[in-house]
C-alpha cells in the first residue's frame, strides 16, 4: 500500500509526505504585479483609504515570512524544508499582493521597520502559526461579509482573499501534527513539546487580552481581523458574523486531505459561544 494511501498516523513520515505534497503540488505561481486592481469610485476608494489596517497587514506579512524562512534555515530534512521555504515564499508574496494593493489605491503607509531575525526560529514559527489559525478563521468571515454588504469590489476582495487561503492548513499542520516525525523540532517532541504548544496558546490569549484592553481604552487596534470587523458596519450581527465564520472555514478546509490537521480551537470555541447567543442581538463594532 502508498503511504499515501489508508489512514495515517499523525506525526509519521506518511503525514509528512502528504502535508508536503499537499502545499507543493497545488501551489499557484500567480505573478503579484499582474494582477488588476478594478477601478473605483471616489466614496468607496475613500472608504478603502479609512481602514486602519493596511500599515499592520503588510508589516504582518513581512514579519512572517522571515519567522517561516528562519525556521525553513534549521530543517534538515529536504521535503519539509522545501514545503517550509514555499510556505515562506507565500508569506512574502502576500505582502507583495497587499503592497501592491495600496499602491493602485493611493494609501499612504508609514515607514516599515526593520525586520529582525527571531532568537528562537521555532517559537517565532510557532507563534506565527497558531496566530494565523487564529486570525484566518475570522479573515474568512469578514471577507464573506465585505462582499455581502457590497461596500467593497468583489474583485478587489477576491485578489485580497489570497492572502488567508492556504494558511491554516499550512499552519496547524506543520505546528502541531509533523512534532512525532523526529526531528522537525529540536525540543524532541512529546510532553515536552506539548508544554511549549501551552506556552504559545498562554502568550497569544495574553496578546489578544492586551488587544481588548486598547480597543476599550480608545486605542487604535493592530490587528488585521479586529480592526476590519469594525469596517463591515457599524453594528455587526456577532452570531450572524460567527455563523459565516464557521459556513467559511468549513468551505475553506474541504478540499484538503481529510487526514490533514485543520484549526480545532477557535471553530470550537466559536460554536460553543454561538450557541448561547441571540441570533437577532447585535453588538457595536
Amino acid at each position: 500500500m502508498s503511504p499515501l494511501e489508508g489512514p495515517i498516523r499523525l506525526g509519521s513520515d506518511a503525514h509528512k509526505t502528504l502535508f508536503c505534497r499537499t502545499l507543493l503540488d497545488t501551489f499557484n505561481p500567480y505573478k503579484p504585479a499582474v494582477l488588476d486592481w478594478p477601478k473605483l469610485d471616489s466614496q468607496t476608494r475613500d472608504q478603502l483609504v479609512s481602514l486602519p489596517i493596511w500599515d499592520i497587514a503588510v508589516q504582518t506579512e513581512g514579519r512572517a515570512r522571515l519567522n517561516v524562512a528562519s525556521y525553513a534555515a534549521t530543517t534538515s530534512d529536504p521535503l519539509l524544508r522545501k514545503a517550509i521555504e514555499l510556505n515562506a515564499f507565500e508569506e512574502g508574496r502576500h505582502k507583495h499582493v497587499l503592497s501592491n494593493l495600496v499602491a493602485a489605491y493611493g494609501i499612504a503607509l508609514a515607514p516599515e521597520p526593520e525586520y529582525v531575525l527571531p532568537g528562537d526560529p521555532e517559537w517565532a514559527f510557532m507563534v506565527t502559526g497558531y496566530s494565523e489559525c487564529i486570525d484566518s478563521f475570522f479573515a474568512f468571515g469578514l471577507f464573506e461579509s465585505a462582499k455581502r454588504s457590497g461596500s467593497f469590489p468583489r474583485r478587489s476582495l477576491t485578489r485580497s482573499s489570497r492572502s488567508c487561503r492556504k494558511k491554516p492548513v499550512t499552519s496547524s499542520s506543520l505546528s502541531i501534527g509533523l512534532h512525532g516525525i523526529g526531528g522537525p523540532y529540536r525540543c524532541g517532541g512529546g510532553r515536552f513539546f506539548e508544554v511549549k504548544v501551552l506556552a504559545v496558546w498562554l502568550f497569544l490569549i495574553w496578546e489578544r487580552i492586551g488587544i481588548a484592553r486598547d480597543v476599550g481604552n480608545g486605542v487604535q487596534d493592530n490587528n488585521f481581523t479586529m480592526t476590519g470587523a469594525k469596517s463591515v458596519g457599524e453594528d455587526i450581527n456577532v452570531a450572524e458574523l460567527i455563523d459565516i465564520c464557521l459556513a467559511e472555514n468549513s468551505r475553506r478546509m474541504s478540499p484538503y486531505d481529510r487526514r490533514l490537521l485543520r484549526p480545532f480551537a477557535v471553530p470550537a470555541l466559536a460554536g460553543l459561544a454561538r450557541r448561547f447567543m441571540d441570533p437577532k442581538s447585535k453588538r457595536s463594532a
